[in-house]
């Protein structure tokens, strides 16, 4: 039957339903929870109806919640005539709250005999087919609830995440780091490099841009003496969609003064060894068919061996790189051909990253690309910077913090190329208050979910993401 054809016939239910003085849609019902309810005795619960058997005087149905599933059994003489009449009203889908008393029938099964029911919420849309399963990927992501309605994996995917940040902020506040909150509009975008979206503020009649990273608001933070913070905070960047990327998005950011980016190692293998062991039980996990093991110690390498292993020996020669290129056989955008770092970072995420499987920390990274690190001391041209790739994935980013505001004001005006609109100006006088020797973190609590719930996509693991207009 045609699901408007359906909808015609719920509608028509729905004002019989009202034409008996039933509330189609109900309120409060205090319930037992399906996986509490025992062996015997009377109970109090409900739920949505996701199969029904009607037999005449005697009818069987099976109710869900978000802890199990109940059979349930009703018989005429039992809930009555009033209530067989509102009956033959329910349809699959709807929510219906019972009293009754358990029993086990003849194959063993757990069921509650209905002595009295109530109407919680008409349902006026068939479920997708057969209770099957929900498969086809566009709808799945334009009606999520409708995913994680048929598909028991969504759903326990979803509470894993939950569970993942619960974790984490667990840890966090054990390890006495102090979770805040900060700004999601900013006069000026700054903490990575990223395209922003702009907002209009009509009373102020100014521009302001939805956050970036939160990472120059929390270590103004450690300006004014707090010393262990994290932020879980919301981000956006106007850019491409793909399989790793999603305008709006999740981070972790947390920040430790007096430490510098060797604590910051530490700190995230510490807590991603403890978060994977107490999720998975093991330290060995299959990510997209390829096993990680997340065993200490982990490995590290640097920016410029990691580029030797392919071949280049001199990262700083662009002819040698170009040619590199030309050797992988890469087509590179015409833009980014006399643009070196970005025909590192083509070659990196092209050659290299994708056999980086099990956690590797990247340090030691060119100080053009790291504005916001502190330089190595015996080498002003490399910073004390790593990224953390795990599963082919760029997972973390840390680094010592650059606290001098004479040496952070020259790199803003190099990365905005002495354009001084676009520098943060009142970060830098908060840095020359004095800001402590720092170490800095963000991990990408997305990209982690995809892992430790083996996704292949962002889109599997955010339970709203951003999609094309429907054609």
């Amino acid at each position: 039957m045609a699901e408007e054809e359906i909808r015609k016939q719920r509608m028509e239910k729905l004002e019989i339903l009202k034409n008996k003085n039933i509330e189609p849609y109900g309120r409060k019902y205090e319930k037992v929870k399906i996986k509490n309810i025992g062996e015997k005795g009377d109970v109090k619960t409900g739920g949505r109806i996701i199969a029904l058997r009607k037999h005449g005087g005697a009818s069987f149905a099976d109710i869900v919640d978000t802890e199990g599933k109940i059979q349930l059994y009703f018989k005429k003489n039992i809930i009555g005539k009033e209530k067989s009449e509102i009956f033959k009203e329910i349809d699959i889908g709807d929510f219906i709250g019972v009293e009754g008393e358990i029993f086990k029938t003849k194959t063993g099964e757990k069921t509650i005999l209905v002595k009295n029911f109530t109407v919680l919420s008409k349902s006026l849309k068939p479920l997708p087919e057969k209770w099957h399963g929900l498969r086809d990927i566009e709808i799945r992501f334009r009606k999520r609830y409708l995913d994680l309605l048929i598909n028991k994996e969504v759903r326990e995917k979803f509470i894993k995440r939950t569970k993942i940040i619960q974790f984490i902020r667990k840890y966090l506040n054990d390890l006495g780091f102090l979770e805040v909150e900060t700004p999601m509009m900013h006069p000026i975008p700054g903490g990575a490099e990223a395209k922003p979206f702009i907002t209009y503020h009509n009373t102020l009649e100014m521009n302001l841009y939805l956050r970036i990273a939160p990472e120059l608001y929390l270590k103004r933070l450690l300006v004014g003496n707090f010393e262990k913070i994290y932020e879980i905070n919301r981000s956006f960047r106007n850019e491409g969609i793909s399989p790793l990327h999603n305008p709006e998005f999740t981070m972790l950011e947390l920040y430790s003064a007096y430490g510098d980016y060797k604590e910051m190692m530490e700190i995230t293998e510490n807590l991603l060894t403890t978060l994977v062991k107490n999720l998975c039980g093991k330290l060995k996990i299959t990510y997209q068919g390829k096993e990680i093991d997340f065993s200490l110690p982990w490995e590290k390498i640097t920016w410029s061996d990691v580029f030797k292993k392919v071949g280049i020996t001199n990262w700083k020669d662009i002819t040698a790189v170009r040619e590199k290129i030309n050797d992988f056989q890469l087509e590179v955008e015409e833009e980014k051909q006399n643009n070196l770092f970005e025909l590192l970072d083509f070659i990196f995420k092209k050659k290299i990253q994708p056999d980086l499987i099990n956690p590797t920390f990247v340090i030691d990274y060119p100080v053009e690309i790291s504005p916001l690190a502190k330089s190595k001391k015996d080498n002003p041209e490399i910073t004390e910077r790593f990224e953390l790739f795990i599963g082919g994935l760029e997972v973390a980013n840390a680094y010592s913090e650059l606290n001098d505001p004479i040496e952070q004001y020259t790199r803003f005006y190099e990365k905005a190329k002495g354009n001084e609109e676009k520098i943060d100006f009142d970060y830098i006088e908060a840095l020359e208050y004095g800001m402590p020797p720092a170490g800095g973190l963000g991990i990408g609590i997305d990209r982690l979910v995809m892992i430790l719930t083996d996704s292949p996509s962002i889109r599997e693991v955010i339970l709203f993401p951003l999609l094309r207009p429907k054609k």
